[in-house]
Order: structure tokens, then sequence, then C-alpha cells
């Protein structure tokens, strides 16, 4: 095999670099969104260039509204499939029934535990057969993300993890939304810069760090589990 970590970190243009993925791994990559900026900067590049790749995501049944205001808006944009995942019902209502709807609020160890059940757990069945797994991660979002590389391998999940917009600025993110008029969240506008549950995000204040939103009540990496390492 052809050493694609450093043919992939050649590559200045996204849309070359999913391509050489692509033909290297055909029907075997995959797009996780959430439908924060990032992921609307790629979900617009994969469409725009028909890029032959599979896009997900992972609904935990406690996002915001405008989330899925945002993803019927994105569907109706680009007339484009993506699939959604949901947790597994019996895990999820085992859960409540133990400890009640809001139990991540009590310890980190909860609050993990409610990600492992409605993220983690609908995460690696979507990924199931997936070879590279494209994410819209950037460095400044938070301190255990500086380092990743542009092309990685993920050995728990045995496959390629692929974060074109790794060394990609806010500036730059947002600068491209308004070039190609690509549809985002509109709580972006209201301080949100980080947005996930409901119950578990809040606007930041001017100056605080732009994961700061989330978790907000506890002192932690601020990582749901998805790319923590």
């Amino acid at each position: 095999m052809k050493d694609l970590t450093g043919l992939i970190a050649q590559q200045t243009d996204i849309a070359t670099g999913i391509r050489i993925l692509t033909e290297e791994f055909p029907g075997a990559v995959a797009f996780s969104t959430s439908f924060g900026q990032e992921d609307q900067v790629l979900a617009d590049i994969i469409w725009r260039n028909q890029l032959p790749v599979r896009v997900f995501t992972l609904d935990t049944g406690r996002l915001f509204q405008e989330t899925y205001d945002l993803m019927d808006l994105t569907r109706a944009r680009y007339k484009q499939p993506f699939e959604i995942y949901f947790p597994e019902t019996a895990a999820v209502e085992a859960l409540v029934k133990e400890k009640g709807m809001n139990s991540f609020y009590e310890s980190v160890e909860n609050r993990k535990e409610c990600c492992y059940i409605r993220k983690v757990v609908p995460l690696n069945r979507a990924l199931q057969g997936t070879k590279v797994w494209i994410t819209g991660l950037r460095a400044e979002q938070s301190e255990n993300r500086h380092n990743m590389p542009v092309l990685e391998w993920d050995e728990t999940r045995q496959l390629y993890k692929y974060n074109p917009l790794i060394h990609w600025t806010f500036e730059e993110m947002v600068a491209y939304l308004e070039k190609n008029n690509v549809p985002y969240n509109r709580l972006h506008d209201k301080g949100f810069v980080s947005i996930g549950c409901a119950p578990c995000t809040r606007a930041i204040e001017p100056g605080e760090h732009p994961r700061a939103g989330r978790w907000w009540w506890e002192s932690s990496q601020k990582e749901c589990g998805l790319h923590a390492s």
C-alpha cells in the first residue's frame, strides 16, 4: 500500500485528498457530521465535488431544535442523503431508569457514561466496515487536539482517521462558509461555538476558550469519547 500518510499530508486541496482516499478505499470512506461549522465546510466540499463519501450523523436524542432545523435545511440545500444513527433504546432506558434524566450533571463519570451510550456506541456502529473516517476536528478546538496529524491510524477502530481541517483557523473556516453561502447553525450567532447536546452546551463569553461552553460545570478535557486519545 502506498504511503498514504505522506501523500495526504502533501495535499493542500481537501477535495483532492478525499478523492485519493476514496480511490484507495472505494465504498469505505465515511464522514461523521455534527452539523457544526467545521462539518458544514466538509459537507459542502464533499457534495459540491460529488465525492463518493458516506455521510452520517449521530442523534443523541438531546440535541437543540436549531440543530434539527439545520439538518433539514442542509438536506434541502444539497439534495443529498445522510444517515442518522440513534442510541440503543434499551441502553438509554436502563440509564434513565437507574440514574434519572440528568445524571450527567452529577459527576464526570456519569457524564462520560451518558456520552458513551448516546454517542460512542452509535458511532462504532456507524463506522463498521469503514476504512477511512473523515472528521471536522481543528487543532484550535482543544489542547488535546493540538498535535493531531492530518491523517492518523486509529488502532482501536482499525481505520484511518482523516482530519483535513486540523490546521485551519476559526477565521478561515468562517470565511469559507461566507464565501460559499453554506448554511450553518444559528446558535453560532448567539455565542455558541461548540454545539452538542442541549443540556450540556451553553454560549461562551468573550475571551473564553471555544470548548468552555461544553460541560461547563466540570473540569476535564472537554471530550465525549469520540476523539479522546
